[in-house]
C-alpha cells in the first residue's frame, strides 16, 4: 500500500514536471520559454498584423534585447477591428513615430505574470497602474476571474491568454488594440 502510495505521488510530480515544461500554444504556434518575445510572435498566425507592425516600427531589437518586458499582445482580429485604414496609414513610414508610441503602450517593464498582476490589483483595492515603456499608464483590474487592461480612452481588453513566458519577459494575449 505504501509503495502504490509513493509510486502515485511519483507519476504525479513527474506528470506536473512534464506539464509545466509543456509550452503554451498561441495562433497554433508552441511559445517556448527559452526563446525571446521575438523568436515566438513570428510563429503565431493569430500575431502576423503586431509582428508587422513592430517590424514597420523598428522595434525587432529592442524586444529582442535583454528585457524583461511584459507585453500584452493584441491578436489580429483586434487590428481588424480598428476603424478602417488605420494599421494601413499606421504602417506608413511617415508615421514610424505614432506607430511606435501604440506599440510602446503595449509594453511594460518587468515580468509581470497574472500572479503580479492579480497581486497588484488586490494591493491597489481594484486596480493597478502600469507604467508602460512608452511613458503613460494602462491599467490592471479583474472581472470575474479575467485580468482586464483598459487604456487612457477607456477601452477595455480582455486577456484571454496569460503567461506566455519568454527567455526576456511574458506575452498576454489581448483582445483589443491599446491606445495612450
Amino acid at each position: 500500500m505504501k509503495k502504490a502510495f509513493a509510486f502515485a505521488v511519483i507519476a504525479a510530480l513527474i506528470a506536473g514536471t512534464a506539464a509545466a515544461q509543456k509550452p503554451v500554444t498561441v495562433g497554433g504556434a508552441p511559445m517556448y520559454a527559452n526563446k525571446n518575445i521575438i523568436e515566438n510572435a513570428v510563429n503565431s498566425k493569430d500575431h502576423t498584423t503586431l509582428v508587422a507592425a513592430v517590424k514597420a516600427a523598428g522595434l525587432v531589437d529592442t524586444l529582442q534585447g535583454a528585457g524583461p518586458f511584459t507585453v500584452f499582445a493584441p491578436v489580429n482580429a483586434a487590428f481588424a477591428a480598428l476603424p478602417a485604414g488605420t494599421v494601413d496609414n499606421l504602417l506608413k513610414p511617415e508615421n514610424k513615430g505614432t506607430l511606435t508610441t501604440v506599440l510602446t503602450y503595449h509594453v511594460v517593464p518587468g515580468r509581470l505574470d497574472s500572479k503580479a498582476l492579480a497581486k497588484m490589483i488586490r494591493d491597489g483595492k481594484g486596480k493597478a497602474a502600469l507604467k508602460t515603456v512608452q511613458g503613460t499608464e494602462l491599467w490592471a483590474m479583474m472581472s470575474g476571474d479575467w485580468i482586464t487592461i483598459t487604456d487612457a480612452k477607456g477601452v477595455t481588453s480582455k486577456v484571454t491568454i496569460s503567461n506566455v513566458n519568454q527567455s526576456n519577459g511574458v506575452i498576454h494575449v489581448i483582445d483589443k488594440v491599446l491606445m495612450p
